[in-house]
């Protein structure tokens, strides 16, 4: 046999030995545990460094900051691999550029680079290859890394057909890394699906256990006669499906009344839908509560289900309900005599089963003297009217009351509360409170955050600088001066701000308007 007949057999054998080597590792990767990915890429170049007679194999990925980050390398005994982390677009900007393209580099010599190439050549020299390939590693579309390999003590040129095979090595390891990183993601995402579902059950079994503890059936909190005569009547009428009407200052617990209302209904199998009608404008009320059909108005995209289909089986609390405007009221009263409507640009008529809770802080015979209440409608929705006392006639609640929001925001803030002195309670429950159980509540929450120990302490304002009023002092005045100075420190703590979230009309549970006609009335007018 001739020299040429050996070289050429010893070159097919190598060809061979090379093909079986990336056939068995085209095999290996299939369906390769998430685990051993990494060290199965790692083993990979090394085999095929040994074959092709290469130093150095590197896999390196781009992070957020465009760095190339090294998470996968071999290299020969005595070999500096390449740092774990380099610049991509400061040391490297033209391969760079190219890489992210999809582009295949190969260079035999540093002298088959362009000048445009200079910052990559000094960096190429500092790390040492002579002759280098490198693959861009493409997942989804998107270049994620790139696959190099490369001679560090001679020269060698990358033909075509090396580097067609080298290729199929890159796009094993390409798509390897993608199937790795997606089944971490769905893992990550299971974990915190489990987590967070966890979190969830105990916060659900630590509030029910709050809320039983605090409040028991219905959440309704007080021993009072008081209330307990409102209870009376709430056993009474929640088993029907009469319409209620709950009437009260504000801040007495309306909504939670009606809560307790629903609870014990035989629709609390459904949630209780609820609308407040002085929150909306007049042009968005009429769909917010009986929908609206595509092209109804400009902006209506979509049809639209109102609350009313929504309370559909369940009740409906109008909360505010006095602040309907008046031409809206007719088709309100429509649906509490005989359950159907019309969705807002719509013909077909809509039949529901709905129960109505209403409630109101204004006097409603005055609304329908002054003409702003149709009296139909104020008939219609006084079938059974209750009337939730305030909490100044409730003094013998305020104690109750205080250790539940003690315990509740004690607990919430992480400062439990262990004891309240008698002076503190006393002096709570000799302030008249015109904002309520509201009001109750956002003060011990004041007191809790800024209090630094376990002992309840009020700071500074309208509850202790309150004093039992002279026994020649009108009733009357007395709560007028109260009402003034717990306004004023109110606006002195929200900056003098009325309006918008965080301003004194929203802690004080009052519109806007009503809060400035509170103002003028008491003679309180905003410092120069």
């Amino acid at each position: 046999m001739t020299e040429s007949e050996t070289d050429l057999r010893k070159e097919l054998e190598d060809r061979l030995r090379f093909e079986r080597l990336l056939a068995d590792l085209s095999a290996g990767f299939v369906a390769l545990p998430t685990d051993q990915v990494d060290r199965a890429i790692e083993d990979a170049q090394g085999r095929i460094g040994e074959a092709l007679g290469v130093d150095r194999s590197s896999l390196f990925q781009f992070s957020a900051e465009e760095e190339m980050v090294l998470t996968h390398s071999w290299v020969r005994p005595g070999v500096q691999p390449y740092p774990p982390r380099i610049s991509a677009r400061e040391r490297f900007p033209w391969a760079t550029e190219r890489i992210l393209r999809g582009e295949i580099l190969r260079f035999a010599s540093l002298d088959e680079l362009p000048p445009e190439a200079a910052r990559d050549v000094e960096t190429i020299r500092e790390h040492g290859p002579k002759s280098t390939v490198v693959f861009p590693l493409t997942a989804g579309g998107q270049v994620f890394g790139g696959l190099a390999f490369g001679t560090l003590r001679e020269e060698r040129s990358w033909t075509d057909e090396v580097v067609t095979r080298l290729q199929l090595v890159a796009d094993i390891f390409a798509n390897t890394l993608a199937r790795k990183r997606s089944e971490e993601s769905l893992r990550q995402a299971l974990d915190d699906v489990r987590r967070l579902k966890e979190q969830l059950e105990q916060e659900k079994a630590y509030l029910q256990q709050e809320v039983e503890a605090l409040h028991g059936d219905g959440g309704i909190t007080g021993n009072s006669p008081a209330l307990q005569q409102v209870l009376a009547q709430v056993d009474r009428v929640a088993p029907t499906d009469a319409t209620v009407l709950l009437l009260g200052e504000t801040g007495t617990g309306k909504e939670l009344l009606a809560e307790t209302i629903h609870a014990r209904s035989r629709r609390k199998g459904r949630v209780m839908i609820k609308v407040n009608c002085a929150a909306l404008s007049p042009t968005l009320i009429e769909a917010e509560l009986f929908g609206r059909e595509k092209g109804a108005y400009t902006g209506a995209l979509s049809r639209q289900a109102g609350r009313f289909e929504l309370a559909h089986g369940s009740t409906l609390f109008l909360d505010e309900v006095a602040e309907l405007p008046i031409d809206l009221q007719t088709k309100l009263l429509r649906v509490l005599q005989d359950g159907q409507f019309e969705r807002v640009g719509g013909t077909k008529t809509l039949q529901v089963d709905v129960r109505i809770i209403a409630a109101s802080n204004r006097d409603l015979t005055k609304a329908v003297a002054d003409g702003k209440l149709r009296e139909d409608l104020y008939y219609r929705l006084n079938t059974f009217p209750l009337v939730v006392p305030p909490l100044r006639e409730r003094p013998g609640d305020i104690p109750l009351l205080t250790w539940t929001f003690a315990k509740q925001f004690g607990a919430a803030l992480g400062k439990p509360v262990e004891r309240i002195p008698h002076e503190v309670m006393e002096a709570l429950q000799q302030y008249p409170w015109p904002g309520n159980v509201r009001e109750l509540r956002n003060a011990i929450e004041r007191a809790i955050i800024l209090g630094e120990s376990s002992t309840l302490r009020l700071p500074s304002g309208p509850v202790t600088e309150h004093r039992q009023p002279d026994a020649l002092l009108p009733l009357e005045e007395t709560e007028r001066s109260a009402r003034r100075a717990h306004i004023l420190n109110v606006l002195e703590r929200t900056g003098w701000r009325i309006r918008g979230a965080g301003g004194a009309a929203e802690c004080l549970g009052l519109k806007p308007t009503t809060l400035e006609a509170q103002m003028k009335k008491l003679g309180i007018r905003r410092p120069a």
